[in-house]
């Protein structure tokens, strides 16, 4: 198997001379553990770089974070090895989780049948991808990527797009044991554990390798090629299930669109630790540190402060180079192949004790430089106001906004502000606070992706006894000192005037919802739902969430035209669907059909003077970035702050547009 003769190429090329001999055996020990290589030169790296890195706390975060990555790349790493892929884990996970806590919750199920279901539910979807491959004839990729689009649609189907509060008893996963050993951690060692097992010690992981290194041949030697597949796909939506539950443990809630693109990660880990995408090479321990690597990265650029948006080109140039490390790898084993034969023996065993005892003396070194290092930083990267700022999304114009906003006070403040882009994943942003926590930020500033999600990270800062202030949208069920924020529920009310009277109290009109679960969602819905209560005459004919997005309110809008003829009328819960709604309407809009945003955007106020937005609730996004690092400078230094700073906001129209602009 390509495993065998991988493992027998280290050995061989000795009888060139000891200089060739020593340069072809560091080469193949630099191939062979590439990946043990770059993790070591990773955290000796960010421990010299932050000295808040090598610390106990933060460690423990690192593990974490690396913990639902990992058990999802130990499930994905069965498949890869058998040279299969699976891009359905991360909507599994999100599917797995939702079915446990709205069984359990919404209907009233036992939480250990409640477990069962969700365990069985990603099984059945990996039994249906091993199906589709093996007797289906699909390809892998297409298999999966549809599983991916039906995993996530019935996750959403279930929780009508909104997050489901996870069962208490559960949501002890997420938790620690003796108040600092996280559980997290614990099932991740604990399914690394079994996965190792399963592909070294079981019928079924030999299977793997076989099937993996050449199908063919293995159903020639009498395998039953197509139902090991069908068992190899359910261990991944095993993996995926279990991964959801600990994720979901961790928010203290399931969220519908939890988990988008951790296939990636989950496959790039795999990579990154050693396996072949053509199948037969993979191991556990590898996978691990594949994971550890891509956490120690998100860590370590949190700790220094990078841009969030150079965080994503370090980390797609990590997984580049990991996939070229694999095809010189496999080019090298290519190579070094004739000579295996003549390996083994008594040589053999003397060369692995050698290899063994380089091994350990290697280890006590590296031990050896990260105390060292750990000793010379002392745990401290210095001292100054640090503040930490976590924003659902950078890809808003409103957050854009509030981040220069931010960023000018912190300078005229003379305050180091580091600031890091959740992408709208709950996950993230719950790892982004930890890593503030443990960098030891004099505070921290949040705008949740999710009020409930962001609710334990931000209990965790509590407990540090780090100020915390929440910036446009609440954290619920966890303290913060200041709730920086527009008045939503006013604003939603102007909205709701403002298109009854310009639609005379009469009319069919349309509601483009934000992202479910969020604060600025909810308020800015109830404020409408209050204000249109005043106009009987106009009737809401539906309502969709578009997720503040602008090519999503698009693609909803025009499908809700389709179902509902007549519409006469639109309010976005941002400027960004306002827009995308504007799109879909055409001629329409501006003309027979007004449409309200929120937020007062520079893209939405251009619209608004064209004449193809009617009006925008403006709220004022640079001054909430403003007065959030004001008031964070405030907490961190000790002087009383309010707890609750409301932002005005005002209806913008063509009339005093200008005003504005």
């Amino acid at each position: 198997m390509a495993t065998d003769t991988l493992k027998n190429t280290t050995d061989g090329g000795s009888g060139g001379g000891g200089g060739g001999g020593g340069a072809r055996a560091v080469r193949r020990l630099l191939l062979d553990n590439g990946a043990l290589s770059a993790l070591v030169v990773l955290v000796v790296a960010m421990s010299l770089l932050s000295g808040d890195f090598l610390t106990t706390q933060n460690l423990l975060n690192v593990g974490v974070q690396a913990a639902v990555t990992a058990i999802l790349a130990f499930g994905v790493t069965f498949v890869i090895v058998t040279a299969g892929i699976d891009l359905s884990v991360g909507s599994v996970a999100a599917l797995s989780a939702t079915v446990l806590a709205w069984s359990a919750t919404s209907e009233g199920v036992p939480v250990w049948l409640a477990v069962v279901l969700a365990v069985g539910t990603g099984i059945a979807c990996g039994l249906v991808n091993g199906a589709l491959v093996s007797y289906g004839k699909l390809p892998p990729f297409i298999a999966t990527l549809a599983m991916l689009s039906v995993g996530r649609g019935l996750s959403l189907v279930i929780s009508q797009g909104s997050p489901i509060a996870f069962p208490g008893s559960v949501s002890r996963i997420g938790d620690t044991l003796g108040g600092w050993l996280p559980v997290p951690v614990l099932v991740m060692v604990a399914m690394g554990l079994v996965t190792a097992l399963i592909l070294a010690r079981t019928y079924l992981g030999r299977s793997m390798y076989a099937i993996g290194g050449n199908e063919e041949a293995a159903r020639l030697s009498g395998l039953r090629v197509k139902r090991q597949k069908v068992a190899v796909y359910a261990l991944s939506g095993l993996f995926a299930a279990v991964a959801g539950i600990v994720l979901a443990s961790r928010l203290s809630s399931a969220q519908p669109q939890a988990a988008q693109g951790y296939e990636l990660d989950a496959i790039a880990a795999v990579v990154i630790g050693g396996a072949s995408l053509s199948g037969g090479v993979g191991k556990a321990s590898g996978t691990l540190i594949g994971a550890l690597i891509l956490a120690v990265l998100r860590n370590g650029l949190n700790l220094l402060s990078v841009s969030a948006f150079w965080q994503q080109v370090v980390i797609g140039v990590v997984i580049a180079l990991a996939v070229l490390l694999d095809t010189a790898r496999s080019r090298a084993g290519a190579s070094a192949a004739p000579g295996a034969s003549g390996s083994g023996g008594a040589g053999g065993s003397g060369r692995k004790g050698a290899r063994a005892v380089k091994y350990t003396v290697a280890a006590v070194l590296v031990a050896a430089v990260i105390g060292g290092v750990s000793f010379w930083n002392n745990g401290s990267s210095g001292g100054g106001t640090k503040v930490g700022l976590s924003l659902s999304t950078l890809n808003n114009p409103f957050f854009v906004q509030l981040k220069a906003g931010a960023e000018a006070e912190a300078k005229a403040e003379g305050v180091e502000l580091t600031v890091t882009d959740a992408q709208n994943d709950a996950s993230q942003q719950a790892n982004q606070i930890q890593n503030f926590t443990s960098g030891a930020m004099s505070s921290v500033i949040v705008n949740p992706v999710d009020s409930d999600a962001a609710g334990p990270s931000v209990r965790a800062a509590d407990k540090a006894g780090i100020p915390v202030i929440a910036a446009d949208r609440g954290v619920n069920k966890a303290d913060i000192d200041t709730l920086v924020a527009s008045d939503n529920v006013a604003g939603g009310r102007q909205a709701a005037r403002t298109l009854a009277e310009k639609l005379g109290g009469e009319g069919r009109i349309v509601i483009l919802q934000g992202t479910a679960g969020t604060s600025a969602s909810r308020e800015r819905g109830q404020g409408f739902a209050e204000g249109i209560k005043a106009y009987p005459g106009i009737k809401v004919v539906a309502r969709q969430p578009a997720d503040f997005d602008r090519t999503k309110g698009l693609d909803v809008m025009t499908n809700m035209l389709q179902a509902h003829s007549g519409v006469n009328g639109v309010f976005a819960e941002n400027d960004e669907m306002a827009l995308g709604a504007v799109k879909a309407l055409g001629s329409k809009a501006g003309t027979s059909v007004p449409v309200v945003g929120f937020d007062g955007t520079p893209d939405g106020l251009k619209a608004v003077k064209a004449g193809t937005l009617y009006a925008s609730v403006a709220q004022q996004p640079a001054e909430l970035g403003r007065l959030a690092v004001l008031n964070a400078v405030k907490a961190a230094r000790g002087d009383e702050v309010p707890s609750m700073v409301k932002v005005p906001v005002k209806v913008v129209t063509a009339k005093n547009v200008a005003d504005f602009s």
